[in-house]
Order: structure tokens, then C-alpha cells, then sequence
């Protein structure tokens, strides 16, 4: 699913630490760093869940977020999904809570501070039509089976 026009689009990079020659997470990271700093952009955001990391960086604030599908549990959804997500009951699956959560973490780091938002609270990207919420705008990214990724960016409109 793409919704973004390419000159909006920040830069976007998946990292695999195979692929790269790196032996460990720790050595993922300085790549990761490495390839940000480079950059010079005003906005950053890394995420890593080995032996994958997803980096944005962009004009305008960003955020991304990747992570492994593992067993969710009712508890897990019921303390990510805001009261209209858990009562459409459609992020059931392993695949669809995870792709849930990335896209939230992706928001909240594009937003600021990622820990200053509560899940309950915040709706998901996935919920916005075409991909966009006035001028913010968010995408799953394909990054292979058994991991989702979501990037949320605001258009500095």
C-alpha cells in the first residue's frame, strides 16, 4: 500500500544487519547512527528489531517504527487499542496488532516525545484515509515476513 507523492516522501532506509556483514545488534546501531549522521537532516528517527533496522530522516518532524510479529494476548490489545479500535475488533491477529502498535510508535516519535503518549489514546495512522491527517502522513513499509513497519511524517505544510 503506497499513498504518498515521492517529493513529500522523507528518505527511507531498512537496514539488514546480514545483508551489511554485522555480526550483532550493537554493530546494526553505529550503522544506523552512521547513516543518520551523514545526512545532516533536521529530523531523525531510527527503530531497530534485529537483525533489521528502519531509518527516516527528512525536513519536517518523522518517525518510524519496526517490529517482529510475536503472540499477542487480549491484555496486549486491549492496552494499545483506543475504545473505537477495540470495539471494531478487527486487530485480532498477531500481523494486525503488531501493524497497530508500529503504526502508533511511529506517530508518537513523529509527534516528539514517544513515551509522553499513551496507545489508548492515540488512533492509529492505519485509520486515515489515503494516508493522511491534515498534514501528517503515514505508510506501512514492506520490510519482508514476520515484521511490520509503519513511517508517520509531517509534510511541513
Amino acid at each position: 500500500m503506497r499513498f504518498a507523492t515521492a517529493q513529500a516522501l522523507p528518505h527511507i532506509v531498512l537496514l539488514d544487519a546480514y545483508s551489511a556483514g554485522l555480526e550483532n545488534e550493537r554493530a546494526l546501531r553505529v550503522q544506523a547512527r552512521l547513516l543518520t549522521e551523514s545526512s545532516e537532516a533536521q529530523h531523525v528517527s531510527r527503530s531497530y528489531s534485529f537483525p533489521l533496522a528502519l531509518i527516516a530522516w527528512h525536513s519536517a518532524p518523522v518517525g518510524v517504527d519496526i517490529e517482529r510479529v510475536t503472540p499477542c494476548d487480549e491484555r496486549f490489545a486491549r492496552s494499545i487499542c483506543t475504545p473505537e479500535e477495540d470495539a471494531a475488533q478487527r486487530w485480532r491477529g498477531d500481523a494486525e496488532l503488531t501493524s497497530l502498535w508500529a503504526s502508533k510508535e511511529a506517530l508518537a516519535k513523529a509527534l516528539g516525545d514517544a513515551l509522553r503518549y499513551d496507545p489508548r489514546r492515540l488512533q492509529s495512522p492505519i485509520g486515515w484515509r489515503h494516508g493522511a491527517s491534515g498534514p501528517w502522513r503515514a505508510e506501512p513499509r514492506d520490510v519482508g515476513d514476520g515484521y511490520r513497519a509503519w513511517v508517520c511524517w509531517h509534510t511541513g505544510a
